[in-house]
């Protein structure tokens, strides 16, 4: 279990949500999904053996790192498919981690990753996912476009966002997926990709994002290396910085985000400051919106090392935005 002693400066926790309700699911066909296979997964050992991740945490494989793997890796309960579906005029995909049992539907969270284009990421996620699972919702973690083999080109939270508001549409057409009760779940840049998804209107109970930067052009600044990159990555970045700027800074429009946001830093977290989860509290406490701010001492980028406890407080805060029913 998750010790409220590693967690420290809890900024503030505004537990009314006022006005805010879920907009019901849009009744979607399931011509969204383009096809669905199963994923196989390699042993701890045959992972090592391969390539390493420059995203993989600096913790990474010690014996406890090959135990939590290896128990989801061989857990039965659960299955990992690769889901193809249409974003716009692409197909693009996804991930979804659910239990082989039937019964009733689950709830979501889609899982929105970290870093830039990504391959093979369903080794590195299936730790967190095999969390959620466990405590009773259905994964879905889409990809975005120009990863795991998808045509188009990933601008970093422009174009692409669409691949995660589309993700809507697959929801809706799994049979064991609960449509009126989806979270958003966030790392990194995939933290970003939640914020922007919940100005835009995203529907969802509630968010929690982990690392996320929410001021782009105080992130450029920090991270040289980033502020390079930013010209390659963002179509016309120089002629349009200060739109690019503004699409992916929570801080500019923090009234416009929709749902109860649950925001997590690590307090040694060298990648992102944690002066940009610091900023994002204030706005909401500003403008009156639900939220909870909490820096982990000692926790580096995305929770690193604390990514169980981090984990099991995205699932309390979830649990609790859950109707009595769903529960």
């Amino acid at each position: 279990m998750a010790r409220d002693s590693l967690w420290v400066a809890a900024l503030a926790l505004l537990t009314g949500v006022g006005g805010w309700s879920l907009v019901s699911a849009q009744n979607v066909s399931a011509q969204a999904v383009l096809g669905t296979e199963p994923v196989a997964l390699p042993s701890f050992a045959d992972l090592l053996a391969g390539p390493r991740s420059p995203t993989e945490g600096e913790s990474c494989c010690s014996d406890a790192d090959r135990t939590v793997y290896e128990r989801a890796r061989t857990d039965a309960r659960f299955e990992l498919l690769k889901l193809t579906y249409r974003s716009e005029d692409l197909p693009v995909v996804a991930f979804v981690y659910r239990a082989k049992a039937t019964g009733d539907k689950r709830p979501v969270v889609v899982y929105n990753r970290g870093s830039y284009v990504r391959q093979n990421a369903a080794r590195e996620l299936l730790v967190p996912f095999h969390r959620l699972a466990d405590a009773g919702f259905v994964v879905v973690a889409p990809m975005y476009r120009g990863s795991e083999g998808a045509p188009g080109r990933d601008e970093l939270g422009g174009a692409d966002l669409a691949d995660l508001m589309n993700i809507r549409a697959v929801i809706a057409s799994l049979p064991y997926a609960d449509a009126a009760n989806v979270f958003l779940y966030g790392e990194s840049r995939g933290g970003m990709m939640v914020l922007q998804a919940l100005r835009d209107g995203f529907e969802v109970r509630a968010a929690a994002t982990v690392g996320a930067f929410t001021d782009l052009d105080a992130y450029l600044k920090e991270d040289p290396q980033a502020a390079a990159m930013s010209s390659k990555i963002l179509p016309g970045f120089e002629a349009n910085r200060d739109a690019h700027v503004e699409r992916r800074s929570a801080i500019r429009w923090a009234d416009r985000i929709s749902a109860p946001l649950l925001i997590m830093h690590g307090g040694s977290d060298t990648s992102v400051s944690p002066s940009h989860a610091l900023q994002l509290g204030t706005a909401l406490r500003r403008t009156g919106k639900p939220y909870e701010l909490v820096i982990v001492a000692g926790a580096r980028h995305v929770m690193d090392p604390f990514a169980a406890e981090r984990d099991e407080r995205a699932i309390r805060w979830f649990r609790r935005h859950l109707p009595a029913r769903a529960q």
